[in-house]
């Protein structure tokens, strides 16, 4: 879904460099936030982003932190423009994206937020505690067999 061309290939790897506020272990382009890279005839360096969920807290975040990367790689003229559609969807994350969320001790989104997995000791019995965890796009949950708590990034589609 993301546009991306060699013109522009050196601008989405510092893109690469933008983390994630709240799971700083993925990147803004890992996410699928990133979706184009454009430079406009006047030179404007335009970057399309669309937010997880519609009302994300950490939307003007995103916008913030990618305009503050790219004014360190020597861009001026910067237009970060938001589209809600297509929607962002969980279906735009990597294996190597799901497991860094696992990694990371965070339960990456299954197929209808069906079976959850305990991140911790991998454990499938696990109940949920709170529809809201950490952040409004995670859930709480905690393992009936280790009893951890762990955060589980909600299957968005």
């Amino acid at each position: 879904m993301m546009t991306t061309t060699e013109e522009h290939k050196e601008i989405w790897e510092f893109l690469t460099e933008v983390p994630d506020p709240e799971i700083p272990v993925i990147n803004l382009v890992e996410l699928g936030v990133v979706r184009a890279v454009d430079v406009t005839e006047d030179g404007t360096l335009k970057i399309t982003i669309t937010p997880t969920y519609t009302g994300c807290p950490a939307k003007k975040l995103f916008e913030d932190l990618i305009h503050e990367k790219l004014v360190e790689k020597g861009f001026e003229k910067i237009e970060i423009e938001s589209v809600l559609s297509p929607a962002w969807t969980t279906d735009w994350l990597s294996e190597e994206t799901l497991q860094k969320m696992m990694d990371e001790g965070i339960s990456p989104p299954t197929d209808g937020d069906k079976v959850i997995q305990c991140p911790n000791c991998k454990s499938k019995d696990t109940k949920l505690v709170s529809q809201f965890g950490s952040t409004p796009c995670q859930s709480l949950y905690t393992c009936n067999e280790c009893k951890e708590p762990f955060n589980y990034f909600k299957c968005h589609r």
